[in-house]
């Protein structure tokens, strides 16, 4: 293996990404522990200020807090949270944002629980490579995450109840060396379709010809997991799904369209496909790269989380990109889903789509004909937990 010691850890990373030898041996960003290491690490904490036992901090309703601003050039290498939160769906109600460099709008802004992969609202103990869930509620992040000037992480609560405890601590290095030419800087992008709007509701299910026969070469209508504009490169998504019909939700295939091209570069088989499962999961997994950490029954009402992470490969653009993948074969599904889109890229970013309203990222069933998909009253209804 070719050591990198005159490189920082950002420029060994982005080059280590490149480079299967690099990732199959030290997983793409870990500095090489038997060299000598130049970064100074510290450690933002919620941790009591006196030296008292009360590590937490409360984030009232409407309340926004900071959790890290510091100078670089540096680099976040690791963000741990835990919450105390009564509110029901507290994980939907707790906004994460990231800003690089004193910039005005976030480079990453999510939901917290969508952040960590927890997309269906619950807590679900879970593990890859870069995002983890431990045993018990403990959200774990290992992207790394370069700044030249400066970093700063707010969290804020939208909920109506105050979040009474917020641990964190957040490892950050910092250098006097600046950052190499090049640097990408870390992006992280919620999007949500509640629901998505399949073209038709007059099926019985996923085999109808009237679905099979439909084609869809241009991804016209798919639902969006991010579209960014410059240069860098996609890493990967966690997504979760919560079906408003009966049968498979995962017909769809994911699209990636690069540099404006008006056809996809990549286009795959089906969602279980793309997520790197086979004939719709089964049951749950999670692995380094790929996994499904929760797999429902395939009708109305049941939710299930996947993710996919590209380190063995990030997808290049140069100009611009937007990944996409279709709800149901064609888009004939109305499913609800919500995701989050990781990648990295020089700035400036692409603005991001307003956050949707806090109500509006509560899950909740939505009439919309298809199997499965009746209602005496026509409402949309929120599931039980």
């Amino acid at each position: 293996m070719r050591t990198l010691p005159q490189l920082s850890l950002s420029a060994a990373f982005i080059l280590g990404l490149l480079s299967t030898t690099t990732f199959a041996q030290n997983s793409g960003w870990m500095p090489d522990i038997t060299q000598k290491q130049t970064y100074t690490l510290h450690r933002a904490t919620s941790k009591e200020g006196t030296g008292g036992n009360a590590d937490y901090r409360g984030v009232g309703p409407g309340e926004t807090r900071t959790v890290l601003d510091v100078d670089g050039p540096g680099l976040l290498s690791h963000l741990w949270f835990t919450i105390s939160d009564p509110e029901p769906y507290h994980l939907k109600r707790i906004v994460l944002r990231i800003y690089w460099d004193g910039e005005a709008t976030p480079s990453v802004e999510a939901p917290i629980g969508d952040f960590f992969g927890l997309g269906t609202g619950d807590y679900i103990a879970w593990q890859s490579e870069l995002l983890s869930v431990g045993n018990n509620r403990a959200l774990n992040s290992f992207f790394p995450m370069p700044y030249a000037k400066h970093a700063r992480i707010t969290v804020t609560n939208e909920g109506k109840f105050t979040a009474s405890s917020l641990y964190y601590n957040i490892e950050y290095r910092s250098d006097t060396r600046p950052l190499p030419p090049y640097t990408y800087y870390f992006h992280a992008q919620y999007r949500q379709a509640s629901p998505n709007h399949g073209w038709t509701g007059e099926w019985y299910g996923n085999a109808d010809p009237l679905v099979n026969l439909k084609r869809n070469p241009n991804g016209d209508e798919n639902y969006i997991w991010f579209e960014a504009k410059g240069e860098g490169h996609f890493l990967g998504v966690t997504m979760s799904i919560l079906q408003n019909q009966d049968g498979w939700w995962g017909e769809g295939n994911d699209m990636f369209f690069i540099d404006e091209a008006p056809l996809p570069a990549i286009a795959g088989t089906g969602a279980e496909d793309y997520f790197l499962g086979a004939w719709d999961f089964g049951s749950p997994f999670s692995f380094q790269l790929y996994g499904a950490p929760v797999v429902g029954k395939e009708e109305a009402g049941s939710r299930s989380s996947v993710y996919r992470f590209h380190l063995d490969s990030p997808i290049p653009f140069t100009k611009s990109m937007r990944a996409t993948i279709e709800h149901g074969h064609a888009n004939h599904r109305s499913d609800n889903y919500s995701s989050v889109a990781y990648w990295y890229q020089s700035e400036p970013h692409l603005a991001f789509p307003p956050l949707p309203p806090v109500d509006e990222r509560v899950p909740t069933l939505h009439i919309v004909g298809g199997p499965g998909n009746t209602s005496p009253t026509g409402q949309p209804t929120t599931p039980n937990r």
